[in-house]
């Protein structure tokens, strides 16, 4: 697994689900292992598997020109 994203716990768990919805699966842990699972700004890390991280990027980072 390559590392995607690192962030807060409330944003880590969206992008799983996101990362999810676009048939890419996405494993969240914890950087802090005795970090309190309830806190949403506990620091997590998202991984995407290596086939997956090109596809990740695009649609999570690239620019998009057809918004407003």
């Amino acid at each position: 697994m390559r590392e995607f994203f690192a962030g807060p716990a409330i944003k880590t768990e969206l992008l799983v689900v996101w990362l999810e919805k676009h048939g890419i699966a996405a494993i969240e842990t914890a950087l802090d292992e005795n970090s309190d699972p309830n806190d949403l700004d506990r620091q997590m890390r998202v991984d995407v598997s290596p086939a997956d991280y090109d596809r990740a990027y695009q649609l999570f980072y690239a620019d998009r020109g057809d918004e407003l």
